[in-house]
């Protein structure tokens, strides 16, 4: 299993947020607070009515207080639970809200980028891990 002393896990997560924030728009909340890809994913599941454990989860923990810190426990939650691809699947589904989100040179507007990713993050649910949560 994969543990938090893997250092492929910090290159995996490290990869898997660059992804998420790149060519990401930048929004900001009622506050002024600046959006992240928790806040896109969270409006993503939320879109497709899925009510989603991961986001109850990490939504309950107090110590977590930026959209980085809540984004980063979402995608550990996920890969603890293998399911990270279709999570993020289900955000993808819908181009006018990629669009609302992301530029035009985000890899998800692409939709053969967009499936070799789909595919990259399913063969991840073949592997264990075992992460502090």
């Amino acid at each position: 299993p994969v543990t938090d002393g893997s250092r492929e896990l910090h290159s995996l997560c490290a990869q898997l947020e660059f992804l998420l924030q790149f060519d990401l728009k930048e929004k900001r909340s009622f506050f002024g607070q600046r959006k992240d890809y928790w806040d896109f994913l969270c409006q993503g599941l939320a879109r497709r009515r899925q009510e989603h454990e991961g986001i109850r989860f990490v939504t309950s923990l107090d110590k977590l207080k930026t959209p980085v810190g809540r984004g980063r426990a979402f995608l550990r939650y996920c890969l603890v639970h293998r399911q990270l691809a279709e999570s993020l699947q289900l955000c993808l589904l819908d181009p006018e809200n990629l669009r609302e989100w992301y530029y035009a040179r985000s890899p998800f507007l692409s939709p053969q980028h967009r499936a070799e990713i789909l595919g990259s993050l399913y063969e991840l649910d073949g592997v264990t891990f075992h992460l502090g949560l």
